[in-house]
């Protein structure tokens, strides 16, 4: 009766590795300016009621799956890995830096990309609402292959009145 359930639990391993090593996709996706104008880049500053005009191109060796679009206030002055440096912060006249935000702006909304795309542009207009507060902001960006490694991109961007 052992013999029948180490060979049950060998014959289980053995069906487990092969279906993993069906899905040799161990690459994560690239987001990339390669080839493009990429926007926005890091300690670029919009006006409150303006448009951010995403574009990025993303890359993949086997199948890109989506993407996705977060802001969110920095007014904390936080960090995320793998973010580029920090911006230079001049000194407004009057205005504490670290202050909390009374209406910050929060986004986060997804994006497909069609099946079988290995290499794709993502260009997208994002209105800023004319009535969030003001100052320091992250913009992440993130696009998952098929499957379902993820690569991230973050931006420190300032909004402005």
């Amino acid at each position: 009766m052992k013999n029948i359930h180490k060979t049950l639990i060998f014959a289980a391993l053995l069906s487990l590795a092969a279906a993993c090593s069906d899905n040799e996709d161990v690459e994560r996706p690239v987001i990339t300016a390669e080839g493009i104008a990429a926007s926005p880049v890091n300690c670029d500053s919009y006006v409150l009621g303006d448009t951010i005009r995403l574009c990025y191109r993303f890359t993949d060796n086997e199948e890109l799956g989506n993407f996705n679009i977060e802001v969110h206030t920095n007014h904390d002055h936080h960090t995320h890995s793998g973010e580029a440096e920090d911006c230079p912060r001049e000194a407004e006249e009057g205005h504490e830096h670290e202050h909390e935000a009374v209406n910050p702006w929060v986004l986060n909304k997804d994006y497909t990309i069609p099946a079988g795309t290995r290499d794709y542009t993502a260009r997208v207009e994002i209105p800023i609402p004319e009535d969030v507060s003001e100052g320091e902001y992250h913009f992440m960006i993130r696009v998952t292959d098929r499957a379902g490694w993820m690569e991230m991109k973050s931006l420190s961007i300032m909004l402005v009145d």
